[in-house]
């Protein structure tokens, strides 16, 4: 379990196969929350979203930008990239939770005793965030481009039909190689994130349960989730920011020329841009997340278990 400090009760395979299910899961539930996400960053500031002059922006606030998506491109709009984002989910959620475990209890020893210390949980969500993310980037691209094409002109046909047409016409307009673009902020964003995650979730509901009266039970998980959600928005939004720009927009030389620029040009609010969107996002896809993960590992146990 993300939380306990044993050795892990189930198989690896299980463990994956939960951690990609739960993934899946949150991704469904909140992906219009991340398509608005999106769109708000990529947003310049003073211009509106059709580009034409300076005038007021076209996308307002969360709950704003998912109407203003669903009135002018249809419902179904607001899934937008959610083939790659399951893609996505699979693989980096079945390897950055499936892992961590694994990776932690070989930072500690096999005879470690007692609770983890936190920066052995940092580390390990570090290097599972980042190995995970370095399979699945490709995944992350198709999404936030599939999910940064807004309404078209009429007779403008789209840039990608769907996910598997956008993998192949990135692959022969800009070479295999574009779509690992991004990599560095978002292995970054991952490795980081990952690890604010992952660790205060653990740390968190490690905390919760020290207090009497509190069990491992659908409350503590649920409190232990939102924690999670907070602190890897606060530390991750800088990074997500400079990732999802450098990935929407081509313009960009590198990670530190699309920072300096963001910074120049827009201020340095403009990293938290989105911030509430961003965590009624990753706040409902942790508590999500790992409620699913949790209750599906119970399951995976029942199955194991002889």
């Amino acid at each position: 379990m993300v939380g306990s400090n044993s050795k892990s009760d189930i198989s690896f395979a299980g463990t994956f196969a939960s951690s990609a299910f739960a993934a899946c899961f949150a991704e469904i539930c909140t992906i219009p929350l991340d398509t608005a996400k999106v769109r708000l960053q990529l947003q310049k500031s003073g211009i509106a979203g059709d580009g034409i002059g300076m005038s007021l922006p076209k996308y307002r606030g969360m709950l704003g930008t998912v109407g203003t998506i669903a009135k002018e491109e249809g419902l179904a709009s607001l899934w937008k990239g959610i083939v790659p984002g399951l893609h996505r989910q699979c693989l980096y959620g079945g390897l950055r939770i499936g892992l961590y475990e694994p990776i932690k209890n070989l930072y500690v020893g096999e005879n470690f005793v007692g609770d983890v210390p936190l920066t052995t949980k940092i580390l390990a969500g570090l290097t599972t965030g980042g190995l995970a993310i370095a399979v699945a980037n490709p995944t992350d691209l198709v999404k936030v481009r599939l999910q940064a094409e807004g309404k078209l002109a009429a007779g403008v046909p789209r840039r990608y039909s769907g996910a598997l047409n956008a993998y192949s016409t990135i692959i022969k307009q800009e070479g295999v190689r574009a779509l690992w673009t991004g990599i560095g902020p978002n292995v970054a964003r991952n490795a980081i994130i990952n690890a604010a995650e992952l660790a205060s979730y653990d740390q968190v509901k490690q905390t919760i349960l020290k207090i009497p009266g509190f069990t491992d039970n659908v409350l503590t998980h649920l409190l232990s989730g939102l924690g999670a959600g907070f602190f890897a928005v606060c530390i991750g939004s800088p990074v997500d920011v400079v990732k999802s720009r450098m990935m929407g927009d081509p313009s960009y030389k590198s990670t530190i020329d699309c920072f300096v620029k963001t910074l120049k040009n827009d201020g340095p609010l403009a990293f938290y841009k989105g911030f509430i969107p961003n965590f009624g996002r990753l706040g409902s896809w942790n508590v999500i997340m790992f409620l699913t993960l949790e209750q599906a590992k119970k399951f995976v146990k029942s199955m194991e278990s002889p």
